[in-house]
């Protein structure tokens, strides 16, 4: 881990003004978040924190991408969440008692992100309801978000969670074929996805194998999205229970 020089552009300063939780500072309270700020840049593979380890920081990650995960008793690695540019993360923590991690972030790649002092924002939560109903709001969209989460872990199969996957990656601006690189190792989508490596392989053999995707090496050709969709809404009907299951 390593310390970079804190950016003093002003187009960093409109950029850090525009997340959700600084976005209603005064000039005060802004100036008391840029004084905690740290710019860090982690190697591939590079611990930022574990789980159980005391939080005092919160994060912002600018490049790269991250993944929040837990290790199972035999070791096996289960990924909960991956972080993008822009993201922030690890900030709902500083109100658990005991405030530790509960999760492990490793980086996947290089990365550079800014860190944020808790104790700073809690203070400055004090002063401002504002804040807090914008705090309060993202934590309620992510409640959902994991809500949706765990239906699509439970009653989805792992080609409908895939499929969903890949239509994630595709700008809504695009109506036809659309082409794009994994932004991360396939066996980190594989986990974050709770499929087996092998499974997704298998999954993208047999899309690639009915003429709805290309797949070579991390790249994805996608030839018909509409197609691709059809496909999602039909794995999608297969992981339903019959209407007889579903009555008892």
């Amino acid at each position: 881990m390593q310390y970079q020089p804190i950016p003093s552009s002003p187009i960093f300063e409109q950029e850090l003004r525009k997340l959700y939780l600084f976005e209603g500072l005064n000039n005060q309270q802004f100036l008391q978040i840029k004084h905690s700020l740290r710019h860090l840049r982690l190697e591939d593979g590079e611990y930022l924190f574990k789980h159980g380890q005391h939080a005092e920081r919160f994060f912002m990650l600018k490049e790269g991408h991250i993944k929040l995960l837990r290790l199972s008793l035999d070791g096996a690695e289960k990924v909960f969440e991956v972080v993008s540019p822009g993201q922030t993360f690890a900030e709902a923590i500083m109100f658990m008692p005991g405030s530790v991690y509960p999760m492990t972030a490793q980086a996947i790649g290089n990365i550079s992100l800014l860190s944020f002092d808790n104790k700073v924002l809690l203070n400055i939560l004090k002063e401002s309801s504002d804040t807090c109903f914008r705090l309060m709001f993202h934590m309620s969209k992510r409640i959902r978000m994991w809500i949706n989460e765990i239906d699509n872990l439970t009653l989805q199969n792992a080609t409908y969670r895939l499929v969903n996957y890949l239509l994630y990656q595709i700008p809504e601006d695009h109506k036809n074929a659309y082409e794009f690189n994994f932004p991360i190792p396939k066996h980190v989508v594989a986990s974050r996805l709770s499929i087996k490596p092998e499974t997704l392989s298998r999954i993208l053999h047999g899309l690639n194998k009915d003429g709805l995707i290309t797949v070579k090496g991390r790249t994805i050709y996608i030839h018909n999205i509409d197609r691709l969709r059809l496909h999602s809404v039909a794995a999608e009907s297969l992981s339903l229970p019959s209407q007889g299951f579903a009555c008892q």
